[in-house]
């Protein structure tokens, strides 16, 4: 069975993205490729998707932004977790991990 790139829940990207930059500040591409290359290229992000979740999330003050230079030497905006996107990170982990077991509870009935 091959695996099927799936596109994400809003809810679902923004704990994507706040966890990633967790580790890093990153740019929009390469929070994209972090997401691929960990889920084993099962989760991919279009960029229309992506973007409007970084301006969103930044907006409500999850995360901030600045311009730097990339590895290639082009301008990139980088976005990082602020404190408040931290405490956010943490509130969406414990609803994932509640969803997650609630939905393996359902399709282990028999």
């Amino acid at each position: 069975m091959s695996k099927q790139k799936r596109e994400l829940l809003q809810g679902t990207l923004d704990l994507l993205i706040l966890k990633t930059l967790a580790l890093e500040p990153m740019h929009g591409w390469g929070i994209s490729q972090r997401i691929e290359q960990v889920s084993k290229g099962i989760l991919s992000i279009n960029q229309g998707s992506l973007y409007p979740a970084l301006h969103r999330l930044e907006k409500q003050g999850w995360i901030s932004s600045e311009w730097g230079s990339s590895e290639n030497n082009r301008q990139a905006k980088y976005y990082q977790l602020t404190l408040t996107g931290k405490e956010q990170l943490a509130e969406e982990t414990e609803n994932w991990e509640q969803i997650a077991t609630a939905v393996t509870l359902i399709l282990q009935t028999n």
